[in-house]
C-alpha cells in the first residue's frame, strides 16, 4: 500500500498539523470516557507502573486491585492463556476446505510419487541404440499401459504418460529428427534414462512428506492430492462471536443526531477471519447489561469478542457482567496507546471473552495484542518470526506506554503514517504494519518492531471469506 493517499494535498496536511497537536493533548488525557482510552495519570500517582515481566496474579473483575499489564507481557499471557486440552478434537476436512489450517497429523504418502515410470518431455520413447523404427500408435498420459519396446524401436509419447516397458530414454521433440524412411535419427546424444521420471523418485509409498503442525498452504494441498488424498486432518478454525456494544451505533446511512456509524461490525468479521478464525455470529447488543449476561452465558463459541463497554462509565457493562459470572480476569488494561482499556478473561477452562475499546484504531490495538496471540494458539499456527525496521521518521512516544502506530513498508524502512488518533481509521486502512513504538518515541533511523497486517503479510493469511 502507498501512504500518498494519506499525504497528498494541503488540506491532508493542515489536518495533519492539527493531528500533531490533538495527539499532545491525548497522552495527557486521551479518550477519559466512554471506551475510548482512559486518562492518564502522572507516573509518581499511577499503580499500574509495574516493571516488564512482573509475576501478575489472575484478578476477578470489579477489584481493586487493577494494574495495567505491560504490552509485551500481555501478548505473551494471551498466547498462552488457553489451557492444554482446551483445543478442539482434530477433524478430516476436503482439501478445498484445509487452506490456512494446520496439519493435526503427518502427512503420510499413500502412493509411490510417481506412481509408474513417466515421460518427463514430449517426444519419443527409444529402446536401445538409434536410428529406431517408429510405432504407428502413439503413447497419451492417462492411457493404459504401453506394449513394451524391442530394441530399435521408438513411439510418439506425451508429458506425463506411461513410459513402456524397456524403454531405455526419452527424446525430445526438438532433440530427434526422422528421415524419409520414417526412422528416427538422434540430433544429440542420448543418455541412459534420459528425461523419464522413475517411479517412487519424489517419495515411496508411506514415506512422511510432512510433519503435523505444517501450515495448509496452496503448495500442501497439491502435495496432498498428488499423495492421494481427498481429505486432511487438520486443526479445526477457533470459533468466534462478536458482540457489538453501544446505543449511539448505526449500522447505516449518514451519521445524525448524536449517533455514528459501525465501523467495527463490518471490520471485525473479515479480520478474525483473516487471523484463522470461524466467525459464528455477529451480535449488536446495544448497552444492555442483561442481553450482554445473556450473550455471553449462552455463548458456544471458543473466543468472545466485545467492542466498548471496557471502561468504567455508567453504561459499560462489561466489567460488572465478568464479575456477575465469576470469570477470571488474565489481563485488566494494557500499557499500550490507543486500545489501553482492553481485557482478556477466562470464562470456562474452555472459553475466552476479549473486550476491546470502541473506538476503532484502539479495537484493532487490542485485536492484535490479546486476540491474535489466543487465536493462533487455539489454531496452532506458530508464532511469526519478530523483525525490525527503521523509521523513515521520528515518532514521539507515550510517557510510559507502548504505541502502535500504523505504518506502510517502503524497501527497508517504515513510514509511520499520519491520523494514528484511537477513533481514526484512515491510517490503518493504508498501512501494511503496526509499528511498536517504545516509551518515549523513536527517533528517524530508530529500529523497531513491526506487525504485520493479515492481508499485507506474504502467505495464505489473507482469507476473508
Amino acid at each position: 500500500m502507498s501512504a500518498r493517499g494519506v499525504h497528498a494535498g494541503g488540506h491532508a496536511q493542515d489536518a495533519e498539523d492539527l493531528l500533531d497537536v490533538e495527539e499532545v493533548l491525548a497522552l495527557v488525557n486521551e479518550g477519559s470516557t466512554g471506551s475510548g482510552d482512559p486518562a492518564v495519570p502522572p507516573p509518581s500517582a499511577s499503580p499500574s507502573h509495574t516493571p516488564q515481566g512482573t509475576p501478575r496474579t489472575p484478578r476477578k473483575p470489579g477489584t481493586d486491585q487493577h494494574r495495567a499489564t505491560p504490552w509485551p507481557e500481555a501478548r505473551a499471557i494471551a498466547g498462552r492463556a488457553p489451557r492444554s486440552g482446551s483445543r478442539r478434537a482434530p477433524v478430516s476436512v476436503a482439501l478445498d476446505s484445509a487452506l490456512g489450517l494446520v496439519l493435526a497429523a503427518p502427512l503420510v504418502a499413500l502412493s509411490d510419487l510417481p506412481s509408474f515410470d513417466t515421460s518427463a518431455m514430449d517426444g519419443w520413447a527409444v529402446a536401445g541404440p538409434g536410428p529406431w523404427a517408429v510405432r504407428e500408435d502413439g503413447v497419451l498420459a492417462g492411457h493404459a499401459e504401453p506394449e513394451p519396446l524391442s530394441d530399435g524401436e521408438a513411439v510418439r509419447i506425451a508429458t506425463g504418460a506411461r513410459v513402456p516397458a524397456d524403454a531405455t530414454a526419452v527424446i525430445r521433440s526438438e532433440h530427434g529428427r526422422t528421415d524419409d524412411k520414417g526412422r528416427l535419427h538422434e540430433a544429440r546424444a542420448v543418455g541412459h534414462g534420459q528425461d523419464i521420471r522413475p517411479r517412487g523418485q519424489e517419495c515411496r509409498s508411506g514415506d512422511h512428506l510432512l510433519p503435523g503442525g505444517t501450515l495448509v498452504t496452496p503448495a500442501v494441498l497439491g502435495l496432498a492430492a498428488a499423495a492421494g488424498y481427498d481429505t486432511v486432518t487438520v486443526v479445526p478454525r477457533p470459533r468466534v462471536e462478536v458482540l457489538i456494544l453501544g446505543d449511539e451505533l448505526l449500522t447505516e446511512g449518514l451519521p445524525r443526531d448524536g449517533f455514528i456509524r459501525d465501523a467495527l461490525g463490518p471490520m471485525l468479521p473479515s479480520w478474525l477471519r483473516a487471523l484463522g478464525a470461524e466467525v459464528t455470529a455477529v451480535r449488536r447488543l446495544g448497552d444492555d447489561a442483561k442481553a450482554l449476561h445473556k450473550a455471553i452465558t449462552s455463548s458456544t463459541a471458543d473466543l468472545i469478542v466485545t467492542t466498548g463497554g471496557t471502561a468504567s462509565g455508567p453504561v459499560d457493562h462489561v466489567h460488572p457482567t465478568l464479575h456477575r459470572i465469576g470469570a477470571e480476569l488474565l489481563v485488566d488494561g494494557v500499557k499500550v496507546r490507543p486500545g489501553h482499556p482492553m481485557l482478556l478473561a477466562r470464562i470456562k477452562d474452555d472459553q475466552h471473552l476479549v473486550g476491546l475499546p470502541g473506538n476503532p484504531l484502539a479495537a484493532i490495538s487490542g485485536l492484535l495484542t490479546l486476540a491474535e496471540p489466543l487465536l493462533r494458539t487455539l489454531s496452532a499456527h506458530p508464532a511469526p518470526e519478530p523483525y525490525a525496521l527503521p523509521l523513515q521518521d521520528a515518532v514521539h512516544g507515550h510517557p510510559y506506554d507502548t504505541r502502535l502506530i500504523p505504518a506502510v513498508l517502503r524497501g527497508d524502512s517504515a513510514v509511520p503514517l499520519h491520523y494514528n488518533g484511537p477513533a481514526m481509521l484512515r491510517g490503518i486502512a493504508a498501512a501494511d504494519a503496526l509499528a511498536v513504538v517504545p516509551p518515549d518515541g523513536a527517533r528517524q533511523g530508530q529500529q523497531v518492531e513491526l506487525i504485520d497486517l493479515p492481508w499485507a503479510a506474504a502467505g495464505i493469511g489473507v482469507c476473508f471469506t
